[in-house]
């Protein structure tokens, strides 16, 4: 052959548990072919494509774009059409809501793939797949011509009809007459030269008789259908991964996608389109493909099968030459695409002179009546690179943003690089001022920078979708569009979908899953060696290797599509020529591209990030005003100013529980060694928890310098200026950006890119030869240049942004400075939002310890949120449970609680069950939680002999049922009288609705743009098809409530008129039943019921634990609160683990060494006892190095048995010291990740470790959070 094959259909990973093979991996394994072009075609979207483009572009290969698509049948096979208002029938929902493909023979649709041809071709296949995705159901794609044809008709698009097509289905049938009427309504949209038939054969069978798709029989029939019908042939091979060996994995996922095991006879309608037959189906050499075109041509009976299957090879590559593309020219890789000037409402000519203007106006603003030289310099500066780089309308477009979400009185903050931008500071886009700071605009934005600058916006999380709607109202669906990500494999699910496809029993296959901390699945079988926890599981044994085989074969692979938490597309009125769109789950239109895909794109991603402390703090201040009559902007710096020293001190004392950024076991200790005095020892603190400085060991003569311990160390006196500010110490990204400006003697935006070469290793090779040469030149001598370069090798591209890490120590003093202030405002916002790293339980303690009082849940008191009320002093603050926290209860639920009682509180169980109208469940939880003690003024339970007579929780449970049962016959006899219940349109309908109302504006209000037919995916918009795909939105099945809100008279009585007798709820119930319906110990600690125990054995309580010596032995008990496995500097496992005794938090630390025969307690144990030796963190702060753990409801049986409490002590002070089992023997060569600066880092550090996810175990003393407030 004078040309190599082209492969026309190829399915990659992107193809959902469809593809076996990433993007790259297939370019590859192409390009070892030695061939030059290469088509990918994924299922149902173009997912992967941007990335597979990419690698073609190192590779060298041309890319061919399409996609496979399933098609409603026509009608043509004799059967009825089916649109996609009927889609087939419903396919059984995977785990966490995804929906899997049926084949054809199940009842599925067929399939077709399309290839686009040209710039034009491109962007017809994108509205193209946006139409189909946004047409139908969500997560169900299917075409219809009706859709398809306005997008056909351009004659960009080509159309390979193959063996899942209905035209194989007809040669299936051995029907050639069907299989020309299937053609026909294609002829009808598209160009003949557009419609070409497709030949596959995975040579399966062999034997006589053997017949189906896949086969070469098969092939050779279609091939003869194509010469009856005038149509174009080309052979591909329906590729679905790159090599042979491969083949197992779609076996794997063929079963987890059908939600059937393997042998299945689900899983026995093979070939293309269906489940594999053989391992054919992978990345064929051109050799290959050649034998399989002659065998087709011979069985087809087209004379000379050589010579045949030479031109239908070069009529494969005519069609591939027809299609390949130009990244630049026809997919836009490489342009930048900024929205209109005039959607900005800028009034200048142009919009650098726009810029310039909001930037001049906001001058006296943002920097008063002094001398502004400086500033002038700086903006004139920046608006000059700015300009050069044709980025103005970037910025307008941010700052409109901006300005939406401030006019909705919505909190937010820039984060990153960002803030060191004197002209995003002026817009009011960032709250930092980089003058005053010292913030560099390079590391942010230079000339020298070929990716679009990024400004990422925090604003409460609560509302961040209120601000996505703000935005796609000010923008239109046709220019907006949220990002995508994929969810792909890591061990716990690949542990699950092999262990269904193995038909291995489920319990066994959830308890391996959740032995395993939330790993890479490549690593499952260096875990099991690494892990001392697992080591002891014996599920390393060799005895499940093929198991573990299988579930690294599944690493990385997408799973399903999800919506970015954050990244929000903008562009111009091409947007939809460049991505397709389909709905979210939330009904917002995103993008198939992830956030590194449209920066390749050249689309503008602005990041809009929830972030739970804005909401909390939004959440303060708005209680600070309800209850006190204090309102308070948090942004004025006369309000809260940067000098209190009552905030300052609350910070050194380590008690930043809740407080952003600085509440982690490792903060705390840092923060009150190093003793915070001013914002900027704030920035500093929070750049110093970074693996850089911590590799370069920066941290302890940073603390010796600042405390005066030692003199700060300066290398050359041309440093002074550059490091005094943090006492001779690397620590932020701008220190080396000076470093080397100064001492090579280049810009700083040269001086920032040779920052970022220092992050790969070839970068480091060539800098160091680079600078060595710049410093000598400048007469700088070689031992100190020598220094210099070790500093920054050790630095490398880990520290911190110190932009990044200003923008960051804003809301982290607010939030200090608020719970010094308020704290019980403060940490009621914090509550509502969810408590960062810490359940809620310590979160309340924390409340107790800073003397705010903790209300129990009241129907007549609580509501959605946590709230303040005046305790009883002048000054004393309490905070009020939220009826949220009541395991099961919905949010209509509790919005009904809440609005009934807004005329007049409940004054009995039986006024709550007519007006509030929950369910039976929901009432009884409220009951066993006191929500009722208030209304019957119940006591604490401790004396309940001092109840007889009078109602108990126990009396109202009873009362529940009676009212209950007689609101049933009460249903029944409404119904037996014919009586209805009223009906409202659901959300998603209202959504649906609203959004088309703001959509249908699109043409006037953004810009005048003219929509046409072709460019109207649907009427309404965009925006209006998403919503009404909404998942979210729709309402939640409630238990059903039979309640009738008439008072017929004949209700059972009120409890408080016939008592029964039922003794109350002792304290160690109403503890139980708070941790099982709340998730709180409220009115008791857990570990109460332990004290008496932990006083004998001589346990050191958190309250104490100043008071012992450094380094001496002791012992510490409590609830687990929180594990970590952060980073450190010798690569190797830390586990930092948190547990709470009531009268605060006790930090311990478990190295390696200790890990061995304790991990499986540390991550399995909920109560524990912890042995270690103290050790101080500071002037206020401790923490314990453990050496030892165990479960603590195992030691309290053992005393309780004993006879005596002396004999019950000397058995648990016995099983202390015996010697535990150790795990099995540690590895000879365990893993290390080595970056470029030598840095080394443990492959399980800042992994969520083994065990029960914390919304499974909430009701184990655990919290639902899924981590910082952050």
């Amino acid at each position: 052959m004078s040309d190599p094959f082209v492969h026309l259909h190829v399915a990659s990973g992107f193809s959902l548990q469809y593809g076996a093979s990433h993007p790259h991996v297939l370019v590859e394994r192409a390009a070892e072919h030695g061939m030059d072009t290469l088509a990918l075609t994924d299922r149902d979207g173009t997912y992967g494509a941007v990335r597979f483009v990419r690698a073609a572009q190192r590779a060298g290969m041309r890319p061919v774009l399409g996609v496979d698509l399933a098609v409603a049948p026509t009608g043509a096979l004799g059967g009825p059409s089916r649109d996609a208002g009927r889609p087939a029938p419903r396919r059984t929902p995977a785990r966490g809501g995804a929906v899997r493909d049926t084949s054809l023979e199940q009842g599925g649709h067929p399939r077709v793939t399309f290839l686009a041809s040209g710039r034009s071709g491109w962007a017809a296949l994108c509205r193209m797949v946006s139409a189909v995705h946004l047409s139908g159901e969500r997560g169900r794609p299917v075409a219809t011509l009706e859709v398809l044809g306005p997008w056909l008709a351009g004659g960009d698009l080509l159309v390979l009809l193959g063996p899942s097509s209905e035209l194989g289905l007809a040669a299936t049938r051995r029907r050639d007459d069907l299989g020309l009427a299937t053609i026909a309504p294609w002829l009808d949209l598209l160009p003949r030269d557009n419609v070409v038939v497709e030949l596959v054969s995975h040579r399966l069978g062999g034997r006589p008789g053997e017949w189906g798709p896949g086969t070469a029989p098969h092939a050779a029939r279609m091939a003869g259908i194509a010469r009856s019908a005038g149509l174009a042939t080309v052979l591909t091979n329906a590729v679905r991964y790159a090599d042979r060996l491969d083949a197992p994995t779609i076996d794997v996922l063929d079963a987890a996608r059908r939600l059937v095991p393997l042998g299945s006879a689900n899983l026995r309608d093979v070939g293309p389109g269906g489940v594999r037959g053989n391992a054919e189906g992978f990345l064929k050499s051109g050799k290959q493909m050649h034998d399989v075109a002659e065998e087709v041509c011979r069985l087809a009976g087209l004379g000379d099968s050589e010579l045949e299957a030479r031109r239908l090879l070069a009529r494969t590559r005519l069609v591939a030459d027809r299609c390949a593309m130009d990244p630049r020219a026809d997919l836009g890789i490489g342009e930048v695409h900024l929205p209109e000037l005039e959607l900005s409402d800028a009034t200048a000519s142009s919009a650098d002179g726009a810029l310039r203007r909001r930037c001049e106006a906001a001058i006296g603003w943002r920097y008063g009546t002094g001398p502004k030289q400086v500033v002038w310099k700086r903006i004139d500066d920046e608006l000059e690179v700015i300009a050069a780089l044709g980025y103005a309308s970037y910025f307008l477009t941010v700052a409109d943003v901006t300005d939406l979400i401030a006019a909705r009185g919505i909190r937010r903050a820039a984060r990153g690089s960002g803030a060191g931008s004197v002209v995003n500071y002026l817009l009011g886009i960032s709250g930092v001022d980089p003058i005053r700071h010292g913030l560099l605009m390079e590391r942010f934005l230079s000339p020298l920078r070929v990716s679009l600058p990024d400004i990422d916006i925090d604003v409460e999380s609560a509302r961040r979708e209120e601000v996505y709607r703000a935005i796609l109202d000010r923008f239109g669906g046709e220019r907006c569009a949220a990002v995508s990500m994929m969810d792909t494999y890591r061990v716990r699910h690949a542990v699950r979908d092999v262990g269904a496809a193995l038909g291995m029993p489920p319990g066994e296959v959830d308890a391996i899953a959740k032995a395993f901390p939330h790993i890479r699945a490549r690593d499952a079988r260096m875990a099991l060696r690494d892990l001392p926890e697992l080591r002891v599981s014996g599920l390393g044994d060799g005895a499940l290797d093929h198991f573990f085989g299988l579930v690294e074969r599944l690493d990385g692979l997408p799973r399903h599509i999800a919506m970015h938490p954050c990244g929000v597309l903008l562009s111009d009125a091409t947007l939809l020529d460049r991505t397709p769109v389909e709905a979210s789950w939330a009904g917002f239109p995103m993008s198939q591209f992830d956030k590194d895909d449209v920066e390749d794109l050249g689309l503008l991603k602005l990041d809009v990030l929830g972030i739970r402390m804005q909401s909390a703090m939004a959440h303060a201040v708005a209680e600070i005003s309800r209850v006190d009559g204090v309102h308070i902007d948090l942004d004025d710096e006369v309000q809260v100013p940067f000098d209190d020293t009552t905030t300052y001190d609350m910070i050194s004392s380590a008690k930043t529980l809740g407080v952003f950024q600085i509440e982690s076991p490792g903060q705390r200790e840092l923060v009150g060694k190093s003793g915070i005095e001013s914002f900027d020892d704030i920035i500093t603190d929070i750049s110093l928890f970074r693996p850089g400085p911590v590799q370069s060991d920066m941290v302890t003569p940073y603390l010796e310098a600042k405390h005066g311990w030692a003199e700060p160390h300066y290398l050359h006196d041309d440093l002074r200026p550059i490091l005094e500010g943090t006492r001779g110490v690397v620590v932020f990204h701008e220190q080396v950006i000076e470093i080397i400006a100064r001492f090579a003697g280049v810009p700083y935006d040269e001086a920032d890119e040779v920052r970022r070469a220092l992050g790969t290793t070839a970068g480091m090779a060539t800098t160091k030869t680079w600078f060595y040469a710049r410093a000598a030149a400048l007469g700088y001598d070689e031992p100190l240049v020598a220094q210099l370069w070790a500093v920054l090798e050790a630095f490398a591209s880990f520290g911190f942004c110190k932009a990044h890490a200003a923008a960051f120590a804003l809301p982290t003093y607010q939030s200090a400075w608020l719970k010094a202030h308020w704290p019980a405002h403060f940490l009621a916002g914090v509550l509502t939002h969810d408590p960062g790293m810490y359940p809620k339980r310590l979160i309340l303690d924390d409340a107790r310890q800073l003397g705010v009082g903790v209300l129990g849940l009241d129907v007549n008191a609580s509501s959605s949120d946590y709230s303040v009320e005046r305790g009883a002093s002048e000054e004393g603050h309490a905070i009020r449970l939220s009826l949220t926290d009541v395991k099961g209860i919905s949010a209509a639920e509790v919005a009904r609680v809440v609005e009934a009682r807004a005329g007049s509180p409940y004054v009995s169980l039986s006024d709550f069950f007519h007006r509030a109208r929950v369910s039976r469940p929901i009432l009884e939880r409220l009951v066993l939680a006191g929500g009722f003690d208030g209304v019957y003024g119940i006591g604490s339970g401790e004396h309940p002999v001092t109840r007889r007579g009078r109602v108990t929780r126990r009396d109202l449970l009873l009362q529940v049922a009676e009212l209950d049962l007689h609101a049933r016959s009460l249903e029944r006899a409404s119904r037996a009288r014919g009586l209805s219940r009223g009906r409202t349109p659901s959300p998603s309908t209202v959504a649906a609705a609203e959004a088309a109302r703001r959509n249908s504006s699109d043409a006037t209000t953004r810009g005048g743009a003219e929509t046409t037919e072709r460019h109207a995916l649907a009427d309404g918009g965009v925006w209006a098809r998403a919503a009404a795909q909404s998942q979210a939105s729709r309402p939640v099945v409630e238990a059903e409530s039979v309640q009738l809100t008439l008072r017929l008279g004949d209700e059972p009585g009120e409890p408080g008129e016939r008592p029964t007798g039922l003794p109350e709820m002792t304290s160690v119930e109403r503890m139980r039943a708070e941790l099982e319906i709340l998730g709180l110990d409220v009115t008791q600690h857990a570990i109460a019921a332990y004290d008496e125990f932990l006083d004998a054995l001589g346990v050191t309580r958190s309250r104490d634990l100043l008071q012992r010596r450094s380094r001496s032995e002791l012992l510490v008990a409590g609830v687990k609160v929180a594990t970590q496995t952060p980073p450190i500097r010798s690569g190797r496992r830390v586990v930092f683990l948190t547990v709470d005794d009531g009268s605060g938090p006790v930090d311990a630390t478990f190295f390696e060494d200790a890990q061995g025969p304790f991990a499986v307690t540390v991550f399995s144990s909920w109560l524990l006892l912890v042995r270690g030796e103290l050790r101080r963190t500071g002037r206020r702060g401790v923490s314990v190095r453990a050496t030892g753990a165990w479960e603590l409801p195992p030691l309290h049986a053992l005393w309780q048995r004993a006879r005596s409490s002396e004999e019950g002590l000397a058995l648990v002070r016995a099983e202390l010291v015996r010697p535990r089992v150790p795990a099995a023997a540690e590895p000879a060569h365990r893993r290390v990740l080595v970056h470029s600066s030598g840095f080394q880092l443990s492959p399980y550090a800042d992994v969520r470790p083994a065990g029960d996810a914390a919304k499974d175990v909430a009701r184990h003393l655990w919290h639902r959070s899924p981590g910082s407030p952050g």
